[in-house]
Parts: C-alpha cells; structure tokens; sequence
C-alpha cells in the first residue's frame, strides 16, 4: 500500500492540528495547496508568518496590533475616561462591530477558571488596576461573557476596584442571553448592553 510522501504527511499532520479540522479535511486543504501554483499556496504561508512575526500585543489595553500602541488606544477621538474590560480580542471586535461604544477597552486574555487553574496572575488585572491608578479613567465597564466564570471575574475585578473609590463600575445589560458569548450576540443586542450598561 502506498504511502504519502514526508512532506505531505506532514503538511496534513499539521493541517489536522488545528481546531475543527479532521483528517479528511486536512487531506483535501493539502491536495488543494498541492493543485494551486507555487505562488498562490506560498500566500497561505506568507499570511501565517506575517500573523506570528507582526502581531503583538498593544502595551496598554493588550488588543492584537501591529502597531503599539493599537489602533484605538492610539485614537484621540475616543473617551479614554472610559474602559470596557473583555475576555479576548475577540469579544472586543464583536463590541466595535456594534458601532455604538465610543470609549477604550482592556483585554484580560482569559476569565478566571480556578477548574482549568486559571487565576488572576494569569490575566492581565494587574495591568488594569496600573492603568486606572494614573487617575484619567471614570467609568469600567465589565465586559466579561455572561458564563459562570465571566460573572466570577468581573465580581474579583470589582472587588479589587473597591480601592479606587473614584471609578465607577458598571456591567454590561443582559441583553446578552446567560451563558452565551459576546462573539456570536448580533449588533443590536451588543448595542443595548453598551447603552444599557448598569452599576454593578
């Protein structure tokens, strides 16, 4: 029985490592690169070295940039008294996609997972809180996803906050259905739970 060459098996080894792709799958993206012209398939490998040697992120809200500070941290015509603290960068482009919140954002890279031993040396709290010490931020909105382990978070981050008597917290409305994902909420109900935000 005949058997792939190493560098196919390889490429479809690798293809088949990455989430939501099986084997089959990884055959046919393989034999499709395999069919393209040298230049076409050598685009997909341009785009991946460009994502791991370009990409970084921002110093100060911890976005996904090219340039540091990002795009939005850098923009004077944002309210920069105002930060909305998500999940991931993700969560953060779904919330820009809604069009209707106008101030600055904080990435935790994560929510706290005691199960998954995740705690807050983990995420970028400690950034936050050095942020909102300089004085220049009134309001935080907690963005975390309305989950178990969003709800714990942004519950730790307000207990912190409490040492800054001078910042107001709020959360985001629960137009967002519990348990879901900021990512998959449509634009209209992102827009009610920013416009709708409450104390906390």
């Amino acid at each position: 029985m005949a058997n792939y060459t190493q560098s196919i098996q390889s490429l479809i080894e690798q293809l088949a490592s990455l989430p939501g792709i099986g084997m089959r799958s990884a055959e046919r993206i393989a034999f499709h690169l395999l069919k393209q012209s040298p230049e076409e398939a050598m685009k997909l490998a341009n785009a991946i070295r460009d994502v791991k040697t370009r990409i970084r992120h921002c110093s100060i809200c911890f976005n996904l940039t090219e340039n540091d500070p990002c795009d939005i941290c850098s923009d004077p015509g944002r309210d920069h008294s105002l930060v909305c603290v998500v999940e991931q960068p993700k969560d953060l482009l779904a919330l820009e996609s809604a069009g209707m919140y106008k101030g600055v954002y904080h990435v935790l890279m994560g929510r706290l997972a005691p199960l998954d031993e995740i705690g807050p040396g983990d995420l970028t709290i400690d950034a936050l809180v050095q942020r909102l010490e300089s004085g220049a931020v009134k309001e935080v909105i907690m963005g975390t996803n309305p989950t178990m382990e969003g709800d714990g978070t942004a519950l730790h981050i307000q207990n912190v906050l409490q040492r800054l008597p001078q910042i107001q917290v709020t959360r985001l409305a629960r137009g967002l259905p519990a348990g879901g994902s900021i990512e998959y909420a449509n634009k209209n109900i992102l827009a009610d739970a920013i416009l709708g935000r409450q104390k906390m």
